[in-house]
């Protein structure tokens, strides 16, 4: 949080040094040219910054992206202290940090144009544009204060990295080398310490992820900023994962063939659309230029969403179909067979389209034969139960979802916070023990989720703890808990501490 607040200080410290080194706001406004006082680039043009392209790599792919596929962002909302917490959460980023943000982001450039105009031999032509913030801020700004906004700079993109690559890891452990690990403990007797065990595999997994995002830099180095490389990284890895993750959350009808669909089917049209962007993305490209460098860097994210969402649609209003065809071929003596033939071809023809060897019409036709053969494919392998394996994972069952989460049923009654005492117990029980009128209060009853707080508001949360309610008691105003949850909440003796029920 204070990194944050000091972080947009210091975006605000460049825009108002920034303009009074101009000579103060007006002369900053009339510097500008009129097209940056626009509050939109232009619609198709430049190919390297234009509206239209922006929109639907950054707007929309971008965006969805952020939201729901960004898991740096979504353990923060997950560490909210409940429900409500991050409704506002969500709100005041939208309606407030987002255009703060903007400004704290744009205004250096708008700064290093006006200075441009007025003093070229300090900002000129020759500048480089990914630099334009530093450039500015050693301008504008004394030795001492130069320091300051730097160090903020820093520490903000540090805290950006290592957020991802602490829910990169997160992701590894939960997704890949959890389920693993179980599929071998069925066979094999493990006597390792698995805390120890999985945290080892959480510092492997971010150093190996720290890596290839390192020589990620490699490719996306070609292009002449920074800004374009972020464009077409939006408009060719997101599409997928964001068709994917979407309809995924929001139709019930989104198979695993579906999704499988997607990512495979789908990734073989976008290496189409790279390979022949006058054919296939220019159609669509809204009279953007061709810029035959990078062709369609921001566009192309429409032609990528528009595949892989045609995919997924197509996988799904042909389950039936699907479903015949399987019974047909698990029918068959020699079906593993059938099936290992159809995923050898899959990989022949995805070689073929991978480095281009056959004229577009085949090309295409080849595509389409994998999207069929990896949906036909996946129902095969794939153990699916559409009223069981979505269940607590869509819009349509978050109430489901609630009740996997606290592990029992969910208790919606409105209750008010109540104000107490603690005492410490001495047994290893790590439930919380409220009074029975303290509980009757907040509507509360045992296997509840209680947030526990220090009452001084200006803590913000840092003397809290997340548990469960235990049996009652008849003191009423006191609390008690173990040592868990005391070196956890970090809680002072003789402190009044906060509680809610959560659900």
């Amino acid at each position: 949080l204070l990194q944050g607040i000091i972080l947009l200080f210091a975006g605000f410290l460049v825009f108002f040094l920034g303009i009074d080194y101009l000579g103060g706001t007006k002369i900053f406004w009339d510097l500008l040219p009129v097209s940056w006082k626009l509050p939109l680039a232009n619609f198709n043009s430049p190919s390297d910054f234009n509206f239209v392209g922006i929109f639907w790599q950054d707007g929309i792919a971008g965006s969805v992206g952020f939201l729901f596929m960004n898991m740096g962002l979504v353990m923060r909302f997950m560490a909210t202290k409940s429900v409500d917490e991050g409704r506002k959460a969500a709100v005041f980023n939208i309606l407030f940090m987002l255009p703060l943000s903007a400004i704290v982001v744009g205004n250096a450039g708008w700064i290093g144009k006006a200075i441009s105009i007025t003093q070229p031999e300090l900002v000129g032509p020759q500048s480089n544009p990914d630099s334009i913030f530093v450039i500015v801020a050693n301008i504008i700004s004394r030795p001492g204060v130069f320091g300051f906004i730097m160090a903020a700079l820093t520490a903000a993109l540090m805290s950006t990295v290592d957020t991802l690559i602490n829910a990169t890891a997160a992701v590894f452990l939960n997704d890949v080398y959890r389920p693993f690990r179980k599929m071998l403990k069925s066979k094999n007797n493990f006597t390792i310490k698995v805390d120890k065990q999985e945290l080892l595999v959480a510092r492997l997994a971010s150093v190996f992820f720290t890596l290839i995002g390192v020589l990620a830099v490699i490719p996306f180095s070609t292009f002449p900023t920074v800004y374009e490389a972020h464009g077409f990284f939006h408009a060719t890895l997101t599409p997928p994962l964001v068709t994917a993750i979407f309809l995924g959350v929001f139709w019930k009808k989104f198979t695993p063939a579906a999704v499988m669909a997607t990512f495979i089917g789908g990734a073989s049209f976008m290496v189409l659309g790279s390979y022949y962007p006058a054919a296939l993305i220019k159609p669509i490209a809204h009279g953007t230029p061709f810029d035959a460098s990078h062709p369609y860097s921001y566009i192309s994210a429409l032609y990528n969403i528009i595949v892989c969402v045609g995919v997924g649609v197509f996988a799904v209003y042909t389950t039936s179909q699907q479903k015949k065809i399987v019974a047909k071929i698990k029918a068959l003596p020699y079906s593993k067979n059938v099936m290992m033939s159809i995923l050898i071809f899959t990989a022949i023809l995805f070689f073929i389209i991978f480095f281009n060897l056959l004229p577009l019409v085949l090309l295409i036709i080849s595509a389409f034969s994998i999207t069929v053969f990896v949906t036909i494919s996946s129902e095969f392998y794939i153990k699916y139960d559409s009223s069981i394996n979505t269940s607590g994972l869509t819009v349509w069952s978050i109430a489901k979802a609630k009740e996997l989460f606290k592990g029992s049923k969910v208790n919606d009654e409105e209750g008010k916070k109540v104000k107490v005492t603690w005492k410490l117990k001495d047994d290893e029980d790590n439930t919380i023990n409220f009074s029975n009128e303290d509980m009757e209060i907040m509507k509360a009853k045992v296997g509840d989720l209680v947030y526990l707080s220090d009452a001084r508001k200006y803590l913000g949360g840092l003397k809290s703890v997340h548990s469960v309610y235990g049996d009652s008691h008849n003191e009423k105003g006191v609390v008690y808990f173990g040592n868990e949850a005391l070196l956890n909440g970090v809680f002072e003796k003789d402190r009044i501490l906060i509680a809610e029920k959560e659900m």
